[in-house]
């Protein structure tokens, strides 16, 4: 464990996280600054093309759902609602015109936002279309667990030995995480996961995030941080991100399915495929914009980096996603 510094008052690492990304002053709820995309990038700030599949999927859930007169468009963790504003600008007028769009966040509502959206603490009830979590699980505060204990945490990130597992942590870590050794529970992340989805009545449900399966779970954990950009030291002080890979495949309820960032965004008409050189001679600036989005669409469906990410896809009430739909609408 770490010995950094001195000891201060120790917590479990769920209290500790709750703290230091959420209580006063916390890391995503502070009102200034440049927040988190000042210190890491997500599939959302690397490319337009993130949000432009996202509106994609977004009306094969509306043809799905009969193109009904008020369609939700939830996104969880929204940050500065960057993801929001993408698709709607993605979307046809007819449609965004129709569409309802909730910006899920603890953090106050930025200053300039587009007027439609709707900025609140909770998802709404009775959601008809589609809820969205993009890099929201991996922030939602969890326990550490090593050899049958709780993991307690000081303030400065000195790590010390606390009390025995409660019965529903050491029972999640038996059916998810086996084999002992240093752990994650993930069981908040279930529980977050199936509450938002009980909101949705009818559409789609879509969690992205850095994940792991059962099969695969990191046998030190994957704990971190992140700070100006680049990768810290998990220290509990409100001053950095404190992030820890999901494991999706707890949360997936029943007709959910798995499968990588790189898959998803194919279906969906994401490639990263150079653009014909004949182009070049043809329509150079085409050529140039279109090589320009290759290589963004590149970095997107990486298999040594975004393109690695999990998705998770929950249907409810429509049928499950047939991967040559959308891509192809």
């Amino acid at each position: 464990m770490s010995t950094s510094g001195g000891p201060g008052a120790a917590v479990r690492w769920r209290s500790a996280m709750e703290a230091a990304l959420y209580g006063p002053g916390g890391f995503y709820v502070r009102p200034t600054g440049p927040g988190p995309a000042g210190h890491f990038r997500t599939s959302v700030h690397a490319s337009a093309l993130y949000a432009a599949a996202v509106a994609r999927l977004l009306r094969w859930v509306d043809a799905e759902l009969g193109h009904p007169p008020r369609f939700d468009l939830v996104d969880m963790g929204a940050g500065r609602a960057e993801l929001l504003s993408g698709v709607l600008a993605a979307l046809d007028p007819q449609t965004a015109a129709r569409v309802r769009p909730y910006a899920v966040e603890r953090a106050p509502r930025p200053e300039g936002l587009d007027p439609r959206i709707h900025w609140t603490g909770e998802p709404p009830e009775g959601v008809t279309g589609l809820l969205f979590a993009n890099e929201w699980l991996d922030n939602v505060p969890l326990d550490i667990a090593e050899d049958g204990h709780y993991v307690l945490v000081a303030p400065d990130g000195t790590e010390s030995r606390g009390g025995p597992l409660e019965d529903a942590d050491r029972a999640w870590l038996e059916r998810w995480w086996p084999g002992g050794g240093r752990a994650e529970i993930g069981r908040p992340r279930d529980e977050a996961w199936a509450a938002a989805t009980r909101t949705l009545e009818r559409g789609l449900a879509v969690a992205v995030d850095y994940a792991h399966t059962r099969r695969a779970r990191p046998p030190f954990g994957t704990l971190t941080g992140f700070r100006g950009g680049r990768e810290v030291a998990p220290v509990p002080d409100g001053g950095c991100d404190i992030t820890a890979h999901v494991a999706l495949d707890a949360c997936a309820g029943p007709g959910a399915v798995l499968l990588t960032q790189a898959e998803a965004l194919s279906a969906l008409g994401v490639s990263g495929a150079r653009p014909p050189l004949a182009l070049a001679s043809s329509d150079p600036a085409a050529y140039v914009r279109a090589l320009a989005s290759a290589g963004e669409a590149a970095e997107l469906t990486s298999p040594a980096g975004l393109g690695a990410f999990g998705w998770l896809v929950q249907p409810v009430a429509v049928r499950a996603w047939p991967w040559d739909g959308p891509g192809g609408s």
